[in-house]
């Protein structure tokens, strides 16, 4: 029994000593609900105004966008010609070949003209036989004139050799008119470059029968070029002939000014949409028929618009909005955009944004609605910016 009682004593104690050293090291058991508390109160930081710079802050201002029409389209040569035989035969030689430059009026090949030779020599000789008809005839006409004078022959016989003569000058005028046909065909066996231009294609090889009307040759004058590029209907109406526009044009590092010239007068039923030429010099005859252009068309406002710069303005779910200081706050508005300027990098705000607004020029990221913010002093270098407290 006094052996049990020591180890009942013992064991008490070592419970004391381990439940004083628990409290007493840690004090955790002492006051459990208040020390929850306080570490929630130490986790809770409080907010830190942000300080925008005042070039990070702007107001709308207004402004006049101009309007800007894109449209492209393949260039092409408008003085193209094609040389086309103008008699049948043999084409008998050809001096040009693709590529090369020719003048106007040069001959370009002939044509086997041996046959309509012989055939001008015919007609030639029909002519004479006309001519020498007509003299026989006027020489009967005077004769029945001084017997008619002495009553030798009656007023019929007269007006028979009178009527004689008329049909012999009548003979002898179609056949130099059948002359003047066969001289002109024998001509036509040379051709002739209607156009100073370049060679674009050969359409027929020396030794190949040629039809009368059958395409030989086809000359390009590159020092005007056009583009044909098609515009929509709903943006057609604002443009006009003779508007200057900016084309870029593949391969050539600089854009180059166009006029408009002609503008179709009705839509493509395909595309809905319509063709608009535009006219290039090509002095230098850097452009070439088929290459791709891109024209530019500004059009200038007469409208003062508020405005904003491109950069201030966010979109999340389908809606623009911008960001705003008012009362030393941060507010997001949604506003209604406008026409935009992407070269002087504005855009028209149509609804959403008084006047008088001090509106963030930049996009910030993980913004709040309704932290506290303000602009800094241009002079003064701001304690938090806006691009430190806010990462991008």
């Amino acid at each position: 029994m006094k052996k049990k009682g020591w180890i009942g004593l013992a064991a008490v104690l070592v419970v004391v000593a381990v439940a004083g050293a628990y409290l007493g090291g840690t004090g955790r058991l002492k006051s459990w609900v208040p020390a929850a508390a306080m570490a929630s109160a130490k986790d809770k930081k409080p907010d830190v105004p942000l300080s925008f710079a005042a070039r990070e802050v702007v107001q709308p201002a207004l402004a006049q966008l101009a309007d800007v029409i894109e449209f492209s389209g393949p260039l092409v040569a408008p003085s193209t010609a094609t040389v086309r035989a103008k008699t049948a035969g043999t084409l008998l030689s050809l001096d040009v070949a693709e590529g090369s430059r020719v003048r106007a009026g040069q001959v370009l090949g002939r044509i086997d003209q041996s046959e309509l030779a012989s055939r001008v020599a015919e007609r030639q000789a029909n002519a004479e036989s006309a001519r020498s008809a007509l003299a026989q005839a006027e020489r009967l006409q005077a004769s029945n004139e001084r017997l008619a004078a002495q009553q030798f022959i009656s007023p019929t016989a007269l007006d028979n050799s009178r009527v004689a003569v008329d049909s012999a000058r009548a003979q002898l005028n179609a056949a130099q008119a059948a002359v003047e046909t066969a001289r002109t065909g024998l001509r036509d066996g040379a051709l002739l470059a209607p156009i100073a231009g370049i060679v674009a294609q050969r359409l027929a090889l020396p030794g190949e029968k040629l039809s009368i009307e059958q395409p030989v040759l086809s000359i390009v004058d590159l020092s005007r070029m056009e583009l044909a590029g098609r515009v929509g209907t709903h943006e057609v109406s604002r443009l006009a002939p003779g508007l200057t526009v900016q084309v870029g044009v593949e391969g050539l590092a600089q854009p180059v000014s166009g006029r408009i010239t002609r503008i179709a007068p009705a839509a493509d039923p395909g595309t809905r949409a319509i063709g608009v030429a535009v006219e290039l010099a090509n002095p230098g005859e850097r452009m070439r028929a088929g290459q791709y252009a891109m024209a530019r068309a500004e059009l200038a406002d007469a409208a003062h618009r508020l405005t904003v710069p491109l950069a201030a303005v966010g979109r999340t779910g389908g809606e623009d909005h911008v960001w705003v200081i008012e009362g030393g706050a941060l507010l997001r508005r949604a506003i209604t955009l406008g026409r935009r300027d992407e070269r002087g990098g504005r855009v028209e705000v149509l609804r959403g944004l008084p006047a008088h607004s001090q509106v963030l020029a930049l996009r910030f990221d993980n913004l709040r609605e309704g932290a506290k913010a303000s602009v800094a002093a241009a002079t003064v270098a701001p304690v938090a910016s806006a691009a430190a407290s806010a990462p991008r």
